[in-house]
């Protein structure tokens, strides 16, 4: 009877000493302390008891491949539970082991088809997979929960993927009736009036986008971009050079910054930007050199145009509108009337069936007409 007693103190004792050993680990995990925890988790006699803490005190080290192990031996322990199964698939997918991960999902699917989060997750791995039918798991999750954010954003950013912007509108309206400051959306609201070019609501939907504190090259860009076609270059100078602070180095953004202060008359500036501009290109520039030499020439600065000119038509020898500005810019930097009437006389000659010929006759028969009258006034 003693010998009995004894034994089952021993066993309370155990008992007592393994729970103190649980309790203790778990108080280190809350505590964040999860090397310690893991430590202490693994000298716990039950160990199957202990897979899943070990396997999320692992993930929280980031050391997945032990995650993954201790999640798998929980799996095959335990087969029902599937709390443990959705963390498994969920870190299957962050670990970009897809297939595997889709596998589980469509398991506990079959066990509890109502839960839309299942079907989200789902979805998210089906999109990795380049598979199409990722929309169907991401629709359903929404008939299953009309407020769920998440599957409403994936539907609607693969309505905007295929610029299919009145169903864009109906999703994003619907996710924000439920959640008013969901920048993820309100950003795919603001892009679908950017894509649609109904650039004044994007522009207010962008505002918006900035005012919960979502300042990214991008959104400076587009927002840019859309006061620009709103002829507000003003604003689109502000933002542009926002959007620049990202990249400073961005030759493209340098240009169209640079296009903007020609707009506004701003030619210091746009010289700046524009010639920034083109030190950083590595590529044909006759374009940008042509807008230059626009920004030159509407300072009366020929000089400076010419040269300019000279270097776009290197660049693209056979740009006729490079050469066309070249003989405008002539026209007006030559005093005298042949050498300005050769010029028209050449650009004929080197591009007989172009477009602009009947204006360049014109302005040739207007020259010669200028020079005969003013070769009379000397005679007199």
């Amino acid at each position: 009877m003693i010998r009995i007693s004894i034994l089952f103190l021993v066993f309370i004792f155990k008992t007592e000493a393994q729970t103190s050993v649980l309790n203790a680990a778990d108080s280190l995990f809350v505590l964040g302390n999860y090397s310690n925890a893991i430590r202490v988790y693994k000298s716990h006699s039950n160990q199957p008891e202990v897979y899943d803490k070990l396997a999320k005190s692992y993930t929280a080290i980031g050391n997945y491949d032990e995650a993954l192990k201790y999640y798998e031996l929980g799996v095959e322990t335990n087969p029902t539970n599937m709390l443990l199964k959705y963390d498994y698939a969920k870190l299957l997918s962050a670990t970009k082991k897809f297939k595997e991960a889709k596998s589980i999902f469509s398991s506990l699917i079959k066990t509890d088809s109502l839960n839309p989060n299942f079907h989200y997750e789902l979805g998210l791995v089906l999109e990795k997979l380049n598979d199409s039918t990722a929309i169907n798991a991401f629709k359903t999750t929404y008939s299953l929960d009309e407020t769920h954010q998440k599957a409403i954003y994936e539907i609607a950013k693969t309505h905007l993927q295929k610029r299919e912007y009145a169903l864009v509108d109906k999703y994003v309206d619907k996710g924000l009736e439920s959640y008013q400051n969901n920048a993820k959306l309100i950003s795919l609201k603001a892009q679908n009036y950017f894509w649609s070019q109904n650039y004044r609501e994007a522009i207010a939907w962008f505002e918006k986008l900035i005012d919960l504190g979502e300042k990214s090259a991008f959104v400076y860009e587009k927002i840019s971009l859309s006061y620009a076609k709103h002829f507000n270059y003003e604003k689109a100078i502000e933002y542009r050079l926002k959007a620049l602070k990202f990249n400073p180095h961005d030759a493209t953004a340098r240009y169209v910054i640079g296009t903007y202060y020609l707009n506004t008359n701003d030619f210091e500036n746009a010289e700046k930007f524009i010639k920034d501009a083109l030190f950083l290109l590595d590529q044909p520039l006759d374009k940008e050199y042509m807008k230059l030499a626009t920004v030159f020439n509407r300072q009366k600065k020929y000089k400076e145009a010419v040269e300019t000119l000279k270097i776009a038509i290197k660049e693209a020898p056979d740009n006729y509108l490079a050469h066309f500005q070249m003989a405008v810019t002539l026209d007006s930097y030559y005093k005298d009337y042949d050498a300005r009437i050769k010029v028209f006389e050449n650009l004929l000659e080197k591009f007989p069936d172009k477009g602009m010929n009947a204006f360049i006759e014109d302005r040739i028969s207007k020259l010669k007409q200028e020079k005969f009258i003013k070769e009379g006034e000397k005679k007199d």
